[in-house]
């Protein structure tokens, strides 16, 4: 986590196609992990294992929590997130290049990606934020 930089730093090994990938964070992403930091104190792990053995948390765990909450495989799973967000950018016409960036999706154009090596970072920050802007308003409508 860079937060000067307000971004997620995932480095290579931990990548499906082993390459870094820098995540911009939107503001509220940045208060909800200063606020989960706060809960889980300096340890390696924002998220870690509930059995306390210096893991962090399963993939898994996000899967139990959406059945947990009633969400059948039909309704959503954890991949859903990146599904929903891809369609929503898409469908506020958002640059094609910076969504599959921040989702980072390779060009499925070889000679493309060879000569491509931009990362959009300015461009997907202001992208996540209007997109986090748009889930605190899509929250908002569901208020009761």
């Amino acid at each position: 986590m860079d937060w000067e930089k307000a971004q997620w730093v995932i480095p290579e090994e931990k990548m499906k196609m082993k390459l870094l990938h820098l995540v911009p964070l939107a503001q509220q992403s940045l208060e909800l992990l200063k606020e989960l930091r706060a809960l889980t104190g300096h340890q390696k792990w924002l998220f870690p294992s509930t059995r306390n053995d210096g893991r962090c948390m399963s993939e898994n765990t996000v899967r139990v929590a959406l059945r947990s909450m009633g969400y059948g495989n039909a309704d959503m799973t954890a991949h859903g997130f990146r599904g929903m967000a891809s369609s929503v950018l898409n469908e506020n016409s958002f640059n094609a290049d910076w969504i599959e960036r921040q989702l980072s999706h390779v060009d499925k154009n070889a000679v493309r990606e060879a000569y491509n090596h931009a990362k959009y970072l300015p461009q997907r920050r202001e992208m996540m934020q209007w997109y986090a802007d748009w889930l605190d308003n899509v929250k908002g409508s569901q208020a009761v």
